[in-house]
C-alpha cells in the first residue's frame, strides 16, 4: 500500500484566527518531526546492555509479554506514543496509525487536543482514533494550561481509557509563538487529576521527568509518569528551524534521555517513586523497548519511528513492523531468560558512556545493576 502522504512542504503558518495557526503548525511540526529520524542515528539506548548469559532455559512460545499499566493489562509491553491531530492530514495520519494499533493489538495515545478544543470542527480528527480502533487502551492528551472541564471534553472525545497531560517548557521557550508563563502547572495538573475519572499521565514531551518532578507529580495525585527523554524528536530543534533569528539553538540536546531518567527514578538512591513509570524517546528498535522494560518502564511507546514508516512505507508496512517488533521483544525476552516482563528485572545490566557517567553523579549503583541476576 503507498505511504500516508506527509504534510506539504510549504505548509507554512497561515495568518489569521489562533486556531487556523495552531493547525498548520501541526503539519509543520510533523515534516520537521521526520527529518530527525533517519537511518543510522544513534542514541541514549545504546548506552544500556545486556550481559549474555548462554543457557537461559526459556522458550520463545513461552513467553508473556503483557504488563500491568494504569489498572489495566495490555497484551503487549509497547504501544503508539502521542504525534499529532488537529488537520486534515494529521487526522488522515491519526486514522491510519489507529487503524495499525487496532491490527496489532498496542495501545495508542492521541497527540495534544488543544486545537480542537478551541475548534469543535477539528474533533474529528481526534474522534477517528477510537473509531478506527474501538477496542484499544486509547490515551487522550492535553496540556496543563487547561482547565478540567476542557480535561473532561479530551477524554470525552476519544472516549479514552486514560488522559496524558504533556509538559513542555522547553518547547515553549523557544517557540516563536510559544507560552511564556508556566506558573501554575503543578496546580492545573492537580485540578486535572482530580476532575477526570481516568488514570492521569504526566509526560515530558522529550527532555526528561527527572526524580525530583516524579516526585512531585505524585504528590499532585496522577498515575503515572513517562519520562519522554531527548534524543529522539527534538522540539527544541524543530522550533529553532522555525525561527529566523537563530535564537535558542545552543538548547537543541536540551534534557535527559529516557535511559537516564529511569536509572535516576527507579535505581537511585531514594528507591521507587509512588506512580507507575512508563518510558519514550529515541526509541527505534525491539531491543531499544527491551533495555526500557528492563530498566523498570511498565511500558515504552514509540512515536517518530513508527510515524516515518508509516509517511515513507504505509499502513501495511506500519502493521508488519507492529507484528515483527511483538515477536522480537519476545525472542529477546527468550534470549535474556525472562519469561515475563517482571523478569527483566533480574537481567544483568551494563550501563556505559554518557549515560552511566551522568547517572554515578545522580547516585546510582551501576555494579549493583550488572550483578542482578545473582
Amino acid at each position: 500500500m503507498s505511504p500516508v502522504t506527509q504534510p506539504a512542504a510549504d505548509a507554512a503558518p497561515r495568518h489569521g484566527a489562533a486556531v487556523s495557526q495552531h493547525g498548520e503548525r501541526k503539519d509543520e511540526h510533523v515534516r520537521l518531526a521526520m527529518d530527525l529520524h533517519g537511518p543510522g542515528r544513534t542514541t541514549p539506548w545504546a548506552d544500556v546492555g545486556f550481559l549474555h548469559h548462554a543457557l537461559p532455559e526459556t522458550a520463545t512460545e513461552a513467553v508473556d509479554l503483557s504488563t500491568q499499566v494504569l489498572g489495566g493489562r495490555w497484551p503487549l509491553p509497547f504501544y503508539v506514543n502521542a504525534m499529532t491531530g488537529g488537520t486534515e492530514a494529521t487526522g488522515r495520519l491519526n486514522a491510519a496509525l489507529a487503524e495499525a494499533a487496532a491490527a496489532a493489538g498496542v495501545a495508542i495515545a492521541s497527540g495534544s487536543q488543544h486545537v480542537a478544543l478551541r475548534d469543535p470542527s477539528r474533533e474529528d480528527t481526534f474522534r477517528v482514533i477510537r473509531r478506527a480502533a474501538p477496542e484499544a487502551f486509547v490515551l487522550a492528551n492535553v496540556g496543563p494550561t487547561v482547565g478540567p472541564e476542557e480535561a473532561l471534553r479530551a477524554v470525552e472525545m476519544l472516549e479514552a481509557d486514560a488522559l496524558q497531560v504533556h509538559v513542555n517548557v522547553a518547547q515553549e521557550v523557544p517557540m516563536p509563538e510559544g507560552d511564556r508563563d508556566f506558573s501554575g502547572w503543578g496546580q492545573r495538573i492537580a485540578q486535572i487529576a482530580d476532575a477526570v475519572e481516568v488514570p492521569v499521565v504526566v509526560k515530558e514531551v522529550g527532555f526528561g521527568l527527572s526524580r525530583r518532578t516524579v516526585d512531585r507529580l505524585a504528590l499532585l495525585g496522577v498515575a503515572a509518569a513517562d519520562v519522554a527523554g531527548n534524543g529522539g524528536t527534538d522540539f527544541v530543534a524543530i522550533e529553532t528551524s522555525r525561527r529566523q533569528d537563530g535564537a535558542y539553538r545552543d538548547l537543541i540536546g536540551w534534557g535527559q534521555s529516557a535511559a537516564l531518567c529511569l536509572l535516576e527514578c527507579l535505581h537511585g538512591p531514594a528507591g521507587a517513586p509512588p506512580v507507575e513509570v512508563l518510558a519514550s524517546g529515541a526509541v527505534r528498535s525491539p531491543l531499544d523497548v527491551v533495555r526500557g522494560l528492563a530498566l523498570g518502564a511498565r511500558a515504552v511507546g514509540v512515536s517518530g519511528h513508527f510515524m516515518r514508516t508509516l509517511t515513507e512505507s504505509g499502513p501495511e508496512a506500519l502493521v508488519d513492523e507492529l507484528v515483527s517488533w511483538t515477536q522480537q521483544v519476545r525472542g529477546i525476552m527468550a534470549l535474556l531468560g525472562a519469561s515475563r516482563v517482571a523478569d527483566l528485572a533480574r537481567t544483568d545490566l551494563l550501563v556505559t558512556g554518557a549515560t552511566a557517567e551522568r547517572a554515578r553523579l545522580l547516585g546510582v549503583d551501576l555494579p549493583a545493576l550488572a550483578r542482578r541476576s545473582a
